[in-house]
């Protein structure tokens, strides 16, 4: 049965995706794998429903558009510049070594030097979403060897960006141009990439900003929401028709324009559901494109991709980490953490094929060897696991020294679960009056912001019971759950209630069916913040002259 309907494309996409993802998400393995999976289901190799193939690569570019503009959102100079020793010249030496090896391959496959090119490139840039989901499982983000790997994976994105830029000139001299004619377009591609980086410079490093601060003071979310995707697509777009240069180039000039805004943060969080969705569409729209039959007409090719990616890039982030003096446990795990392949990778291998750079057997081959690489990656952290665990290396002891330190294991104190609008004064208020609290938040922002306040705080996700631990629920009074979303709180009241049975629990809920759920999963009490807000200016009228006399209110409390 074939549907060519945008709507069915969106219901088929999202419905399966979601399937396929809480599949993987049981099965302990990326989600990734069950949204490429679900494109794969819907597409056009296999039988049953069929999407239309010319409707989902426009919702993938928006995908990208997006995915690029959190890159941009999310980069970080700091982070970069504090392990550059390693981290620029590794993950450099990395994907020269492996695209070399990419394009040997490509050649024994009987293809030409452009498709080699594209082909090793494709091979060389590890998933940031599976690097970072294995760090943080790890809590090794805030460790000295999390924060190589991560500085390792801004580089390989720098130079993936920069790929993008180039690829178009390289398809001019695969078509045929003599070596006057493609350096005459490299030299008009970086005529026209400096024109948009001095253009975003003088003129957007103003506006953009200004723009965003004019928003936010109307107080209107909706309108804020709408000008930073209006900013995320419209910078996209120009760059694209007045530069001559990507979408995915100009989305993330944008992003990294609005990172320095005060408002960076909100406008991470106000777009991420829309780009979480439009992500989520962007693999299901690659898995649309891949052909299983590959698996069974050409097995040696797909086995030799994979052990490529998954070998190749291990056996060289090893040895570049070796040659740079680190020590064993640090390229072990550089060497797990890159020996897959993910989001660049799908968007090298789509332009290389639009450009006819690629053949499409190439990009089957790269989508192929994502999903095994992204499908073994957890085993391979698993052994790497072990073999710290034969070193008596322990992660936590590699954590950076909070500043306050955590209480001491038989100290009574509060467990503060989230640190932004309501956390961010409740921590203090708690502390003035001589509470001990310690706080757990994933956004290092706040996290930062929680010890300059003078409180300890543990960064990752408190459903992770190795982050929950570091918190010491053992010795816990109480923990207060400041986080919105009733669904996430649940999971972490169930968490909490593990480690310690005696614990009490506070939680906070935006209706009646969210208090609800909330002492159904465990917690002693729920606070529906607009009913507090609702008594408290209740009493302030009850405190007037005329209405002192008045009946008294009912509590609020739940």
């Amino acid at each position: 049965m074939h549907h060519t309907s945008l709507i069915a494309l969106l219901v088929a996409g999202f419905v399966l995706a979601f399937l396929f993802g809480g599949l993987a998400h049981r099965l302990k393995l990326s989600p990734l794998v069950g949204y490429l999976i679900a494109g794969v289901v819907i597409g056009p190799f296999t039988p049953g429903f069929i999407a239309d193939r010319s409707l989902a690569p426009q919702l993938a570019e928006i995908g990208v558009i997006l995915l690029m503009f959190g890159v941009g959102l999310h980069f970080s100079m700091r982070d970069l510049l504090a392990v550059k020793g390693i981290a620029v010249p590794g993950a450099i030496a990395q994907i020269v070594v492996v695209s070399a090896m990419g394009w040997g391959l490509a050649r024994l496959f009987g293809w030409r030097d452009g498709a080699g090119v594209v082909f090793g490139l494709a091979l060389s840039v590890a998933s940031t979403v599976v690097v970072l989901r294995g760090l943080e499982e790890r809590r090794l983000l805030d460790s000295s060897r999390g924060r190589i790997a991560v500085g390792w994976l801004i580089v390989e994105d720098l130079a993936m960006v920069l790929a993008l830029v180039l690829l178009p000139a390289l398809a001019g001299k695969a078509d045929g141009e003599g070596e006057g004619g493609i350096g005459m377009a490299l030299l008009a591609t970086v005529a026209k990439v400096g024109g948009f980086a001095v253009f975003m410079w003088m003129v957007g490093r103003r506006a953009i900003p200004w723009i965003l601060e004019r928003v936010a003071g109307t107080g209107s979310r909706e309108l804020f929401t709408l000008c930073v995707l209006a900013i995320a697509l419209g910078v996209a777009f120009a760059s694209a028709e007045l530069f001559g240069v990507s979408f995915a180039l100009g989305a993330f000039f944008a992003g990294l324009i609005l990172s320095e805004s005060e408002f960076s943060h909100q406008a991470a969080s106000e777009t991420l559901p829309l780009r979480d969705a439009f992500a989520v569409l962007f693999f299901v729209s690659v898995g649309m494109l891949f052909d299983p039959t590959i698996l069974f007409d050409h097995p040696v090719h797909v086995v030799a991709t994979a052990a490529l990616v998954i070998l190749g890039n291990g056996a060289v982030a090893w040895l570049v980490a070796r040659l740079l003096r680190k020590d064993a446990s640090t390229a072990g795990l550089l060497a797990v953490s890159l020996s897959q392949i993910g989001e660049f990778s799908f968007i090298l291998a789509t332009l290389g094929v639009s450009l006819d750079l690629l053949p499409s057997e190439g990009q089957d081959l790269i989508l192929g060897s994502a999903i095994l690489s992204i499908v073994l990656n957890p085993v391979l952290f698993a052994l790497h696991d072990r073999m710290e665990a034969r070193r008596g290396r322990q992660a936590p002891a590699e954590h950076d020294v909070m500043t306050p330190p955590l209480p001491d294991g038989g100290q009574p104190h509060v467990i503060l679960i989230g640190y932004g609008r309501v956390g961010s004064e409740l921590g203090p208020l708690l502390v003035g009056h001589g509470v001990p609290v310690v706080a757990i938040d994933d956004d290092p922002p706040l996290v930062a912001r929680a010890r300059a306040a003078g409180i300890p705080a543990v960064r990752g996700h408190a459903a992770n019971p190795a982050v929950l631990a570091e918190a010491r629920p053992a010795s816990a009074q109480m923990a207060l759950l400041a986080i919105p979303n009733a669904f996430e709180a649940g999971e972490i009241i169930e968490r909490l209630r593990e480690a310690n049975p005696s614990i009490s629990i506070m939680a906070r809920a935006h209706s009646d069916a969210g208090v609800k759920y909330l002492l159904d999963r465990g917690a002693d009490g729920a606070v529906m913040a607009e009913r507090e807000l609702a008594h408290s200016l209740a009493e302030m009228v009850m405190a007037l002259p005329a209405f002192r006399g008045s009946h008294p209110l009912p509590s609020s409390a739940t």
